[in-house]
C-alpha cells in the first residue's frame, strides 16, 4: 500500500536539505506576496489610472523575454547555490530603494516601475538555477511532492499574507510594507547558503557556457512534442493570469465597489491563496491516479469554466469565491506543468529548459494579457475586459483536447537531450 500524502511530506521535510530550501522559497515568497498586493495598490493610487497599474505586471513579466534563455544557459554552467544567494542579495537591495525613496517624500510612479522591473530581473537569474536545483535535491521520483509542497506551503502563507496586507494598506503606505519582502529576501539567501548537498548535478566536459548553448533548451522543447504542447497551453494560462492580476485592484473598485484601503481587498487576494492551497493538495493526487498529460485535459475545462465564473462575479464575495475557484485551476495547470519539465529533461539541460518555459509563459503570456487587459479595461467595462481576456482558458482547452496529449502514458520518462 502506498504512504499518504501527509507521509510522504514529513518525510521531505525531515530531510534538513529539503527543509532549508522549502523554508527559503516559503519566505521568499510570503514577502513577495506582500510586495504583489502593495505595488498595484501603490501605483494605483499614485496615479488612478488602469494602464499605469497594468504595466507593474509588463514590468514583472518582460525580463522573462529579454533575459530568460540567457539565464538558463549561465544556471546550467554556473555553480546554482552561489547564483540563487547573490540574486537574493541583489534583489533586496535594489527593492530597498522603493520604501527608502518613500520615507524620502521623493517616490514616484516611474520610480516603482523600474524598481519591479530590476528585482525581476534579478528574479530570473534566480528562478533558472531555483528550476535546476530542486530536480538536483530531491531525485526526480520525488517530484511530484516537493513542487506540491512548495506550492502548498507558500500559498498557505499566502492565504494569511494578503488579509493582513489588505488589513495594514489602511494604516500605512503600501512602499513602507515592501520593506517587509526586502527582509525575506536576506532569509531566503541565509536559508539556502545553509544547504549542504550540492544543488548543481554531475555534468560532462562541456561546462565552459557557449553562445550556442543559449538556444539548446529551446531545441529541446521543440524536439518534445507533450513539453512543446503544454508550453503553448502555459502560454494561454499565463495569458490568463496576467489580465486577472493587471487590473484586479481597478475590477475590485469599479466592479465589486471594494475601493484601496477596504479590508475586503485583503480578502480577494487571500481567496486567491485559499483556492491555490486546494490546488497543492489536489495535484499530486491528480498526477498519481491520471500522470501529467491526461490531468492537464481533465483540469483545463474546469479552468475554463472558473474564468468565465470570474467575469459573471458583481458582488466582492461572489468575486472572491471565483477567484478562488480560478486559483486552484491555475496552480493545478501550472504546476503540472512545471513537474512534467523536470520530470523529463536530462540534467545537463534542465535550467535552459525550465527558464526557457518560464520565458515563454511569463516574459509572453504573462504581459500580453496585462496589456490587453489594461488597454480593454480603459475602453471597456471592466468586467467585460475581464471575459474577454479569460477566454486564452477556453482556446487552451481546445487545444489540449485536440494534441497528443491524449495518447501520452501516464509516466513519461527522461528524454534524450
Amino acid at each position: 500500500m502506498g504512504s499518504s500524502a501527509p507521509a510522504r511530506r514529513e518525510r521531505l521535510l525531515s530531510d534538513p536539505d529539503v527543509f532549508r530550501y522549502v523554508a527559503a522559497r516559503i519566505v521568499s515568497l510570503t514577502g513577495s506576496a506582500v510586495t504583489f498586493i502593495a505595488m498595484p495598490v501603490l501605483i494605483y493610487g499614485i496615479t488612478a489610472s488602469a494602464t499605469w497599474t497594468s504595466l507593474v505586471i509588463v514590468a514583472e513579466a518582460v525580463p522573462y523575454l529579454l533575459f530568460g534563455l540567457w539565464a538558463g544557459a549561465l544556471a546550467d554552467h554556473a555553480d546554482r547555490r552561489r547564483m540563487m544567494v547573490g540574486a537574493d542579495l541583489l534583489a533586496a537591495i535594489a527593492l530597498a530603494t522603493v520604501p527608502i525613496a518613500f520615507w524620502l517624500d521623493s517616490l514616484t510612479a516611474a520610480h516603482v516601475l523600474v524598481a519591479a522591473f530590476v528585482v525581476r530581473t534579478i528574479y530570473v537569474f534566480f528562478d533558472a538555477a531555483n528550476q535546476g536545483a530542486l530536480p538536483t535535491l530531491v531525485g526526480r521520483e520525488r517530484l511530484p511532492a516537493a513542487n506540491a509542497l512548495v506550492a502548498g506551503g507558500s500559498t498557505v502563507a499566502e492565504t494569511v499574507v494578503p488579509m493582513i496586507a489588505g488589513a495594514l494598506i489602511v494604516i500605512i503606505s503600501p512602499a513602507s510594507i515592501i520593506a517587509i519582502d526586502v527582509l525575506t529576501f536576506v532569509a531566503s539567501a541565509l536559508l539556502i547558503r545553509g544547504i549542504v548537498r550540492p544543488l548543481t548535478g554531475a555534468r560532462t566536459a562541456e561546462s565552459t557556457l557557449r553562445l550556442s548553448a543559449v538556444a539548446e533548451g529551446t531545441r529541446f522543447i521543440l524536439r518534445h512534442e507533450i513539453i512543446r504542447v503544454m508550453i503553448i497551453i502555459g502560454v494561454l494560462v499565463a495569458f490568463s493570469a496576467g489580465s486577472l492580476m493587471a487590473i484586479l485592484v481597478v475590477w475590485a473598485d469599479r466592479t465589486l465597489g471594494v475601493q484601496e484601503g477596504d479590508w475586503r481587498l485583503g480578502m480577494l487576494f487571500g481567496a486567491w491563496g485559499i483556492g491555490a492551497v486546494a490546488g497543492s493538495i489536489l495535484m499530486p493526487r491528480l498526477m498519481r491516479a491520471f500522470g501529467g498529460a491526461r490531468s492537464a485535459l481533465i483540469v483545463l475545462p474546469f479552468a475554463a469554466a472558473a474564468g468565465v465564473t470570474v467575469a459573471l462575479a458583481e458582488t466582492w464575495l461572489t468575486g472572491a469565491l471565483s477567484i478562488a475557484g480560478w486559483s486552484l485551476m491555475y496552480l493545478v495547470i501550472a504546476t503540472i506543468s512545471v513537474t512534467l519539465r523536470q520530470q523529463v529533461t536530462p540534467e545537463r539541460l534542465m535550467s535552459r529548459v525550465m527558464t526557457a518555459g518560464r520565458m515563454a509563459t511569463f516574459g509572453v503570456g504573462y504581459p500580453l494579457g496585462a496589456v490587453a487587459a489594461g488597454a480593454l479595461a480603459g475602453a471597456f467595462d471592466t468586467d467585460e475586459a475581464v471575459l474577454v481576456c479569460q477566454l486564452s482558458l477556453v482556446l487552451a482547452a481546445v487545444i489540449a483536447w485536440l494534441s497528443p496529449l491524449r495518447s501520452a502514458p501516464k509516466r513519461l520518462d527522461v528524454a534524450e537531450g
